[in-house]
């Protein structure tokens, strides 16, 4: 079904249709791991247990927590970046919507090229140079809205995706640091035969390893160049700037409320009327604003989940504290 779903796509959008759908299988594959290392983790600790060694049995066990939290972390991972994956799909849809303008008006043309070779006499040239002029006014209009959407949704996506690469890596760093804290408290000294181990008594050591490891992920911050955008800068019709979109009808009557992509071509017979998956949502009848995705971490110039501070994000399933 996805191959019949591409092999459907517009000319225009293919590319990136493409590679969202790559984006989602890189996105399984992030969800895959996480599962495997939270999965890793307990096999970790049962080992541990069995070897009948207390320290071996301690240190491993609290080990397979941080390894569950790193696990936990690739999901996080993975929900951000399906979020930046959402937005690169605004761009397909407007690329998908574009498409039909783009074939009408180069009907029109091959129609008016057939005519004047043909019948360059025909009263119907008249008519199609006219809807010829219509057609072109609305396809530069919804190529502007294209390069606008383009450019707004490329620097938007790539923001979420870099600033959640980001945080994944610094997290991963303090659950390393501090695994390294806990490898650092078993005691490998050899012993002669017959001779036996000490017990153990890092025991109050390891568990603040563990509140240690809590407490930095609960303070951790994203420190961010911010991304610039001059995108408030557009106005609501069709993410044009406010200025242009005032006077965007260039040759043409279309209204202002009506998108120039929903609206006929012309009365001939090269006029149709797009149907309303064509239209991008922005023209959509009860259509929200366009507004991007709530999501979970963000730069400083890009709005995060109301209530919830920047890149502050809850620790996963699995609790660090241990008791």
């Amino acid at each position: 079904m996805a191959s019949l779903r591409g092999i459907q796509q517009p000319e225009l959008s293919k590319k990136l249709f493409k590679l969202i759908k790559s984006e989602n299988d890189a996105i399984s594959a992030y969800e895959t791991a996480g599962r495997q290392r939270v999965s890793i983790a307990s096999q970790l600790s049962d080992w541990g247990e069995a070897t009948g060694d207390d320290s071996v049995s301690e240190i491993s066990d609290k080990l397979g927590v941080l390894m569950s939290e790193l696990g936990e972390q690739e999901d996080v991972f993975a929900q951000n970046l399906e979020d930046y994956r959402s937005v690169l799909k605004q761009i397909r849809n407007t690329e998908s919507s574009v498409q039909p303008s783009r074939d009408i008006k180069a009907k029109i043309a091959d129609e008016i090229a057939r005519l004047k070779y043909k019948e360059p006499q025909s009263a119907k040239l008249v008519q199609l140079e006219q809807e010829l002029v219509r057609a072109e006014a609305q396809n530069l209009v919804a190529e502007a809205q294209l390069t606008n959407i383009t450019r707004q949704k490329l620097k938007e996506a790539y923001d979420m995706h870099f600033a959640a690469t980001i945080e994944r890596a610094e997290k991963q760093i303090i659950l390393a640091r501090h695994g390294r804290r806990l490898v650092n408290l078993l005691d490998d000294t050899p012993i002669v035969p017959g001779d036996t181990r000490p017990a153990f008594d890092q025991a109050e050591q390891s568990r603040q390893v563990l509140n240690d490891a809590e407490d930095d992920l609960r303070d951790w911050q994203p420190n961010l160049e911010a991304i610039s955008s001059a995108a408030t800068a557009l106005g609501s019709d069709a993410l044009m700037p406010a200025a242009a979109a005032a006077s965007s009808s260039v040759g043409h009557t279309t209204p202002r409320h009506e998108s120039p992509i929903e609206s006929r071509v012309g009365g001939g017979e090269y006029g149709s009327t797009t149907t309303e998956e064509d239209i991008h949502p922005a023209y959509r009848k009860g259509s929200r604003s366009v507004s991007p995705p709530q999501r979970r971490v963000a730069s400083s110039s890009t709005a995060v989940e109301e209530g919830t501070a920047p890149g502050a994000f809850p620790m996963g399933n699995s609790s660090l504290h241990y008791e």
